[in-house]
């Protein structure tokens, strides 16, 4: 009886959310309809084919697989320690890792000029002693992917390390296997589900990645131009060039949620 007459007040109360959930609706989803609806389906293969179009989509796919490779190779490692490590400061440590993600891109762009320019804490020993400029560079352009967007594979693999059977790594620790042996035979294993996740999701971000990137690497084309930069260009001139790129981040962005669905909702 009580179920039942909670059942019917929360029925009663739903038309009073339900105005706000249409509008949330509306909010989210009419700009991609009004996206998909004025696309040029038509011109789509002419546009891709545009010299310019062509270029921003190779320098973007190169320059985020780089990213991403890097975000693995130095990420694993440091989401590691913050797992499994003990010590002062991995609160603080764990807050800047993660700061990336809310900071707002442009002041990443300058952050990064800042540290790796010309004049910068890193940059200016790298050019007195190397020769080497990092700024408005390809280059650039990875740096500033791997800034924003590493934070979201450490963040995975931080977790799966977190919530994974110690029990297996100390039983093959036992049997007399060192500690790489475990942690490429026991350790990966267990946790590769979650750095799939965690590259994809840093992929996907590296690949969209506008603010830091037009800071510290400019909007060079063939250089530094990406496909977001590239639609703020076209937007100005070629509205058509603009939408079509917007549609190919828009399938990537639509393509990495479906992938990681059944990771994101299997607790729904």
């Amino acid at each position: 009886m009580t179920q039942g007459r909670a059942r019917r007040g929360s029925v009663r109360r739903l038309p009073a959310f339900a105005f706000p959930a249409v509008l949330a609706l509306l909010v989210l989803v009419v700009p991609l309809v009004g996206l998909i609806v004025r696309a040029p389906w038509g011109d789509l293969g002419a546009e891709l084919a545009a010299p310019e179009v062509r270029q921003a989509l190779v320098l973007s796919i190169t320059t985020s697989l780089w990213a991403t490779a890097l975000a693995i190779l130095f990420g694993v490692p440091l989401a590691w320690v913050l797992a499994r490590l003990e010590f002062r400061g991995r609160a603080l440590l764990r807050a800047l890792i993660v700061l990336p993600m809310v900071l707002p891109p442009v002041v990443g762009g300058v952050a990064l000029l800042l540290a790796f320019g010309r004049r910068g804490l890193i940059g200016q020993w790298l050019d007195q002693a190397f020769g080497i400029t990092l700024p408005f560079t390809t280059t650039a352009v990875v740096i500033a992917e791997l800034f924003v967007a590493m934070p979201f594979l450490i963040i995975a693999v931080e977790a799966a390390l977190r919530s994974s059977e110690r029990g297996y790594e100390e039983a093959a620790a036992t049997l007399g296997a060192g500690r790489w042996l475990v942690f490429r035979r026991v350790t990966l294993p267990l946790i590769a589900p979650s750095l799939g996740a965690g590259a994809a999701l840093c992929w996907a971000r590296a690949l969209g990645e506008f603010g830091a990137t037009i800071t510290f690497a400019g909007n060079l084309p063939g250089t530094t131009q990406t496909m977001p930069l590239a639609v703020y260009l076209a937007l100005q001139s070629r509205p058509e060039g603009a939408i079509v790129l917007s549609l190919v981040l828009l399938a990537v962005s639509l393509g990495v949620l479906v992938l990681l669905r059944d990771r994101w909702f299997a607790a729904a």
